[in-house]
């Protein structure tokens, strides 16, 4: 047998003629002449490698092809389930509220008792910090609503500025 490689075409005459089981292939209008060059011919010639020839006979298969299927638009945002802020809502955060800070040295702490006033840095009215999980988100003014305090927020401290403080401290 040859080095060339055939094409489908000639792959299907060569089995319709029975093959070349006695050594030679019988004639066929589909075999191509000895001075004609095919394609194959052509691959074979640009190949110009030893390796056997690359024979490849692929079954056809049916393939199903179904439409695509897509969400309507028109569902409802109450249809479709929340992910977003659900998912964290059991989440625990550290809130702390701080109003001043201030030194003290063990001997101060353990000498404090009930009524005892500790001065901190800040004055009355001023704003206060409002810190989640150790990092300051806000600030605010304390407010007394029947007999407890409580916070209102009158400003969001940006990224910009939570770092400057975290530098400063």
């Amino acid at each position: 047998m040859s080095d060339e490689v055939l094409s489908q075409e000639e792959i299907e005459a060569l089995i319709s003629q029975g093959g070349a089981g006695d050594g030679e292939a019988k004639p066929d209008a589909a075999a191509p002449e000895a001075d004609e060059q095919t394609p194959g011919d052509q691959r074979q010639a640009e190949a110009a490698d030893d390796s056997p020839p690359d024979i490849r006979v692929e079954p056809e298969t049916d393939t199903v092809v179904r439409p695509a299927e897509f969400i309507p638009v028109g569902v409802s945002a109450g249809a479709i389930p929340r992910g977003g802020m659900d998912l964290i809502m059991d989440v625990n955060l550290q809130v702390t509220v701080e109003l001043g800070r201030t030194l003290l040295k063990v001997r101060e702490v353990l000498a404090l008792g009930p009524g005892a006033v500790v001065e901190l840095d800040k004055h009355a009215g001023e704003p206060v910090d409002v810190m989640v999980n150790n990092k300051a988100v806000a600030r605010g003014e304390v407010v007394v609503i029947d007999e407890n305090f409580g916070v209102r927020v009158t400003e969001i401290i940006d990224k910009e500025q939570r770092d400057a403080r975290a530098k400063a401290a």
